[in-house]
């Protein structure tokens, strides 16, 4: 979906911004808002900056072969134990990790569909008969009907349309609750961490800055393009202005979010405790509309999330297991059901979620290394990295060191 010819245009990396903006983000942009007003917008900028290299790197990788990361990856990593360890940790972190966050986006997307429709005589009756969450059957049904053909094309148009239903329903949010734009502004452009913020930094980019979007970019970049009639560098154009246009998105999308707390909360001394608490709080404050728009975004975040997270980890099993198509639908159909149990009955699965996000805080530098390691291969031949590339690639890499040494060390500290 092109919006101007060749600067922007909406592709693949629209499923990257669908991906990283899910209620995870969200309650994290909510917190960081209401604690510390506009403090931390810089954070969301850096991450935005970060993604935007790895994900430009990732669908050039798989527009030149053809072929998504978990496959280049298998063909590029052959020592038996580098290659065994990479695959134990791709299986731990993105499918078990993506099998457990699940149910949190389904979760999400129900807070967002009980703001909006939860009075309805019908999903009362159902709730109280069945002691269940019927938002998350529906939720995860929806998930399922958009994967299942298998089409590209509408799963593309599918995330699209949720990332700009997003992107209007936080942007509005934001207008109504009327942010100061000079202290928005200074929060962006000048970095600063106020006391205890530490924590919340970190959250802001590993929400954003996450392993499995790489997967999930390569793959389906290669399957968007592989017929391009116009060549691998008309391809990697077209490629590059969806990059500068789809994860931008996201950010301005996620810089939303924390404006809207930041209006509403901060120096209030007001509870809140997500997104939820966010969206029913508004009403009072800025009106029905508000609170509509907002649980519509989280909504939205939600069953994005609910259709990437599954379809990243199927795109990653496949291509360094080499499974067929039919073991390709069992994994994200088995990550959406596993979604939509632990949602249903209010489940929260604190081990296996302890161990996804060891395993990621692993991942997150090891699939960076592997990836530049990737770009500058010669398989890539005349559109391997050139040196500006490779310092940007460096530093994000040094970026994710810290992220993923401070996230290690809080999961085996607590």
């Amino acid at each position: 979906m092109r919006l101007i010819k060749g600067w922007f245009q909406l592709g693949p990396a629209t499923l990257v911004a669908a991906a990283f903006i899910g209620p995870g983000t969200v309650v994290t942009a909510s917190l960081a808002g209401a604690n510390y007003g506009y403090a931390l917008v810089w954070a969301l900028l850096f991450s935005v900056i970060a993604t935007m290299i790895l994900q430009e790197m990732a669908a050039r990788l798989g527009i030149v072969t053809g072929q998504g990361l978990g496959e280049n990856l298998r063909v590029l990593v052959q020592q038996p134990v580098l290659k065994y360890s990479l695959y134990v940790l791709v299986i731990a972190a993105v499918v078990i990790g993506n099998s457990a966050y699940q149910g949190g986006n389904i979760s999400g997307a129900s807070l967002g569909a009980d703001a909006l429709w939860g009075e309805l005589s019908l999903i009362q009756a159902f709730r109280q008969a069945t002691g269940l969450n019927p938002w998350a059957v529906m939720i995860g049904v929806l998930a399922i009907m958009v994967l299942w053909r298998g089409n590209y094309r509408l799963i593309e148009r599918s995330l699209v349309a949720l990332v700009l239903l997003m992107s209007m329903a936080f942007l509005l949010t934001m207008v109504l609750t009327k942010p100061d734009l000079s202290a928005l502004l200074t929060g962006l452009v000048i970095p600063s961490i106020p006391d205890g913020a530490t924590l919340t930094v970190i959250a802001l980019i590993g929400t954003t800055v996450v392993p499995y979007s790489l997967f999930l970019h390569a793959a389906s970049s290669a399957r968007k393009w592989q017929d391009q009639p116009d060549g691998v560098a008309a391809a990697l154009q077209e490629s590059n202005a969806d990059v500068r246009t789809s994860i931008p998105l996201g950010g301005l999308i996620s810089i939303a979010v924390l404006s809207t707390a930041a209006s509403a909360y901060f120096g209030t001394n007001l509870p809140i405790e997500g997104a939820a608490d966010l969206a029913v709080s508004l009403e009072p404050l800025f009106g029905r509309a508000a609170t509509y728009l907002m649980a519509a975004g989280l909504l939205a975040a939600g069953l994005s999330s609910a259709i990437t997270a599954p379809l990243a980890a199927a795109y990653a099993l496949k291509g360094i297991l080499q499974l067929g198509n039919a073991s390709f639908r069992a994994t994200w159909l088995l990550i959406i059901l596993v979604g939509v149990v632990v949602s249903s009955l209010g489940l929260r699965p604190v081990a296996v979620i302890w161990f996804a996000q060891v395993a990621n805080g692993i991942l997150l530098p090891v699939i960076t290394l592997s990836l530049l390691l990737a770009v500058n291969s010669s398989i890539l031949g005349t559109y391997r990295n050139n040196v500006r590339q490779n310092i940007l690639g460096a530093l994000v890499l040094a970026a994710t060191l810290v992220l993923s040494g401070r996230s290690l060390w809080l999961a085996f500290a607590g």
